[in-house]
Order: C-alpha cells, then sequence, then structure tokens
C-alpha cells in the first residue's frame, strides 16, 4: 500500500464511523470519570508504533488513556513479536466522539537468531478519534508520525478494537 491509499483508507474510515455512538455516552466512560473509577477494555490493536496484538486499555477516571500491546506469532523458524504502549488525553469529549492525542512507543521483533527489522525501537505522536460500533465494542483510529530508531519518520495510521467492561 502506497501511503496516498493508507491516507484515504484512514480518512475513509473516518468519515464512515462519524455518525455512530460514541465511547462517551451516559453508561460509558464520561459518567467513569464522575464516578471516580477507571473503565477496562481488551481487544486487538495493530499500528507502526505501538505495536500488532491483543490489546488492554484502561480509561482512567481522568482524561487519560492508557494502553498495552502485545502481539507474537512463531513459526517453525521465526519468530515475529511486538510489545508497545500508547497513552492518551482527551481534547473533546462529547455525546457521538472522543477525540485525543496520542503518543506511543513500542518495539519490534523479526528473526530466528537475530532481529532483522530495520528500525525495531518506534515512537509516534498525533490524533485520533473513537466511536461506539455496538453498546460497549469500539473503534479507534489514529493518525501518527512515526519515528523508526533507522532514522525515518512517517505519517501512518492506527487502529483498535475494543470491548469495554463498564
Amino acid at each position: 500500500m502506497d501511503r496516498r491509499s493508507i491516507a484515504a483508507s484512514f480518512i475513509l474510515l473516518t468519515l464512515v464511523f462519524t455518525g455512530a455512538q460514541a465511547q462517551v455516552s451516559a453508561s460509558g466512560l464520561s459518567r467513569a470519570e464522575g464516578m471516580g473509577r477507571s473503565v477496562y477494555g481488551l481487544g486487538l490493536a495493530a499500528g507502526y508504533s505501538s505495536g500488532v496484538g491483543i490489546s488492554f486499555r484502561s480509561h482512567l477516571p481522568s482524561k487519560s488513556s492508557v494502553q498495552g500491546i502485545f502481539g507474537i506469532i512463531k513459526t517453525s523458524s521465526t519468530l515475529y513479536m511486538s510489545v508497545g504502549a500508547e497513552y492518551q488525553y482527551d481534547l473533546v469529549r462529547g455525546n457521538q466522539t472522543r477525540f485525543f492525542a496520542v503518543g506511543s512507543t513500542g518495539y519490534f521483533y523479526r528473526g530466528s537468531d537475530r532481529n532483522e527489522v530495520n528500525g525495531p525501537f518506534r515512537v509516534g505522536a498525533g490524533i485520533g478519534a473513537e466511536f461506539n460500533l455496538r453498546e460497549a465494542i469500539h473503534l479507534t483510529v489514529a493518525g501518527q508520525f512515526v519515528y523508526a530508531s533507522n532514522h525515518t519518520v512517517l505519517p501512518l495510521p492506527q487502529v483498535a478494537l475494543h470491548y469495554y467492561f463498564f
């Protein structure tokens, strides 16, 4: 996929889901902030900065969320692994959407004896939005500028799908 098709996909996803109910509904995260307790989510995430795999998110009783991502696949001779984290700070929390600033970091590994990934350490920063698809199922899309340890900087999307335990 080239950069134009990635950017077009990100814009299309954002437009498609702007009419969906948001994570900030009365039974969701906006109520959690007032109750003084965290809301937890479990799901899948994929991003060039924070990694690909199973994701656990905690929306703290404030405007902050933290997320950890871990994924591992082992074939007969090759190990694929990523581990990462995200911090999200709510900028706007309304009835339809949650917009946030995001920072992320991750480490990627591919190989049998040594890491063959060019630029395995990554750091990203950008903005994102979260949308409620059904009851407690939420889709997150974010655009980040990602710096890799091989000194490249790329604007790339990240996506996640979580089930929240309210």
